[in-house]
């Protein structure tokens, strides 16, 4: 099943977030922002085509448990996972 990230999600406070369209030396930059500014509850659905794991142990340091990690797809090439702010 393939996800198109660039379609909307209709849920209520899932804001998406596709990183392959941010300049590399931006990408974590924007990555941590778009974290901060979220609400608890709020989720955003992100979407890269390799799989994080660094950027995943940098946000863990960084938020801790308020930021809970869930991959919603993990392909080669195409990885989507979802940061639901706690």
């Amino acid at each position: 099943m393939s996800h198109d990230c660039s379609l909307p999600v209709r849920a209520e406070g899932i804001y998406p977030f596709d990183a392959r369209g941010v300049a590399k030396r931006f990408r974590h930059a924007a990555i941590f922002g778009a974290l901060d500014a979220l609400n608890p509850g709020e989720t955003m659905r992100f979407c890269n085509d390799h799989d994080p794991l660094p950027l995943l142990s940098q946000i863990e340091d960084q938020f801790g448990t308020r930021i809970k990690i869930n991959y919603v797809l993990r392909n080669p090439g195409e990885i989507i996972l979802d940061f639901l702010v706690s």
